[in-house]
């Protein structure tokens, strides 16, 4: 727990950034996790992938802006990325995710409208390729913003997708609220250091909320997307569809780029519907120290690498 609140830490520290970045070895091992940093890159990985029957939700890295002009890169960012998705014609074997607050959500002065409005015009350009936006939920402070944006959004766009985090108290009310017809929610553990006060501490307790929260999701009427690895939370899932009869377009397993490959396969050659998030661009360290505070085997791949590469 004191090493994954430390890189969770340092995922906020510029000085460190500047350390890691800078580090040649590093970006090698960082590929294993993000797709590149162009789109090109992200495109590649997404023919790759849905070549070999696996779905997308693509992340333009970027997080915490601090003003209005990088809000609208990222908007910009994501149009280009829906704008090179549409050669392929996909349709919702590829969707994107988006962080609120690269869309200027914590800007002083208004940041929650702010983001709602550069968000908007990235959903509608996701509807009209026949496809979907996630809202990626972040630190327990922005949850109410951003279910208060999915609301809006669903208004026109009915399938915006949302995240709840397991760890978090609250979100077992949040999971029976969302889960109503047409709502798609992508249940994740969490990777957020938060207080006792509003997230569970303990990974037992973690992995106990995220079955609950399961169940409710699985249960109710909406689309729920399991986010995880843990090979008892995924026995779970199959379990529940099994029990409620769901079909594969009803579902889905969300597996991160790059981890568990061979799950992922596995799981689409079982028939279930997988989709990989996948990551790409520049601004890749904090979504990278994250991958690494989650599992130990990922901060033992990193060390390792680096001793062999530096």
């Amino acid at each position: 727990m004191l090493t994954q609140r430390a890189l969770l830490a340092a995922s906020r520290r510029p000085v460190l950034r500047r350390v890691v970045t800078g580090t040649p070895a590093t970006r090698r091992v960082v590929d294993r996790f993000v797709a590149g940093e162009t789109l090109p890159d992200a495109l590649a990985a997404v023919r790759a992938l849905t070549a070999d029957g696996i779905a997308v939700t693509l992340d333009h890295l970027g997080e915490d802006v601090t003003d209005r002009r990088e809000a609208l890169r990222s908007r910009d960012a994501y149009l280009a990325l829906l704008d090179g998705l549409a050669p392929l014609r996909l349709g919702r074997r590829a969707e994107v995710s988006v962080k609120l607050s690269a869309f200027g959500q914590s800007l002083p002065g208004g940041g929650h409208d702010i983001a709602l409005a550069l968000v908007r015009p990235v959903v509608e350009a996701a509807s009209a390729l026949g496809t979907t936006v996630t809202l990626d939920m972040e630190e327990s402070c922005t949850v109410d913003s951003t279910l208060a944006v999915l609301a809006e959004l669903r208004r026109d766009h009915p399938g915006t997708g949302s995240v709840l985090q397991a760890m978090l108290h609250r979100s077992e009310d949040d999971a029976r609220a969302l889960a109503a017809p047409g709502s798609r929610v992508r249940l994740v553990k969490g990777a957020y250091d938060e207080p006792a006060g509003v997230a569970h501490q303990d990974k037992a307790d973690v992995d106990a909320a995220y079955a609950r929260c399961l169940e409710v999701l699985v249960r109710g009427p909406g689309h729920p997307m399991a986010g995880t690895h843990d090979p008892a939370l995924i026995a779970r899932m199959s379990d529940l569809v099994a029990e409620t009869g769901r079909g594969p377009d009803s579902y889905e397993f969300q597996l991160l780029y790059g981890i568990r490959p061979d799950e992922q396969a596995r799981l689409a050659a079982a028939g279930h519907t997988v989709r990989a998030y996948v990551p790409y661009g520049a601004d890749w360290y904090g979504y990278f120290m994250r991958r690494l505070a989650e599992r130990p085997a990922n901060l033992r791949f990193f060390l390792r690498s680096l001793a062999t590469r530096s």
